[in-house]
């Protein structure tokens, strides 16, 4: 409705999340006597919308066909004095948690496979409106046994000889560390990473591979001083 030009990179996107979510659960929450004075179940179809402004709107849904953005749960006014007020607001939480999702991954449609996966884990870092309004506490999943050594077994070589841990696999916190290894491919099979195997970085190309891929062992590994994916040693062979 209000978006006069669309955010096309992750950083924008999750900016623009977190603006209209903010205005939405200032509306279920803070607000929340005045939103629920607006939800008069004897006016039309309202919508609970949260602008880039953080600012929070109770309003008819956009006329123009198709909207410009996704919309919110239509009628959201209609079920509000047929249910506990707690069990309505609650209601009222998951289909905005929904609205907010599509309107991000709307926005979200040009990105590539790995910045919609950062986007995702970016939003997943967020207590949704649901658990915000409910008072729950999110679950954080269970380290696994390997999580203190992610970055075990990836090594890369400076100019000068020393041996470098990736700087997407270390020096990050747990959570830091799971976003960036989903979004780390091997430059040969596109494989994801695995922390229980040996992958090596490319001093060219900045890429990463298997190093069952490149046919390189840690222990040749630690006789290159500089290493030159296949694909990086054919370019140089034929200048």
């Amino acid at each position: 409705m209000e978006m006069a030009s669309s955010p096309r990179t992750v950083e924008e996107i999750y900016k623009d999340f977190c603006a209209r979510r903010a205005g939405v659960v200032r509306a279920l929450t803070n607000d929340v006597d005045e939103f629920y004075g607006l939800c008069d179940p004897d006016k039309e179809n309202l919508c609970l919308y949260g602008h880039p402004n953080e600012s929070w709107e109770v309003t008819l849904p956009a006329e123009e066909v198709p909207p410009e953005l996704p919309e919110p749960a239509l009628g959201i006014n209609f079920a509000r004095d047929g249910m506990n007020r707690k069990d309505w607001l609650s209601l009222v939480a998951v289909h905005t948690d929904s609205w907010l999702l599509s309107v991000a991954f709307y926005l979200g449609a040009r990105l590539n496979r790995n910045e919609r996966k950062r986007l995702f884990s970016l939003i997943n870092d967020q207590p949704t409106v649901f658990e915000v309004v409910t008072e729950r506490k999110p679950i954080k999943d269970k380290p696994s046994v390997d999580s203190s050594s992610k970055s075990r077994g990836s090594t890369k070589r400076s100019n000068d000889g020393q041996v470098k841990s990736n700087p997407k696999l270390a020096d990050e916190s747990f959570d830091d560390e799971e976003d960036e290894h989903s979004e780390t491919l091997c430059g040969s099979c596109g494989g994801n990473y695995n922390a229980d195997e040996f992958w090596i970085g490319c001093d060219i190309c900045e890429r990463w591979f298997h190093g069952k891929c490149v046919k390189i062992t840690p222990a040749k590994a630690e006789n290159i001083k500089q290493y030159k994916c296949p694909s990086c040693s054919m370019k140089r062979g034929r200048q």
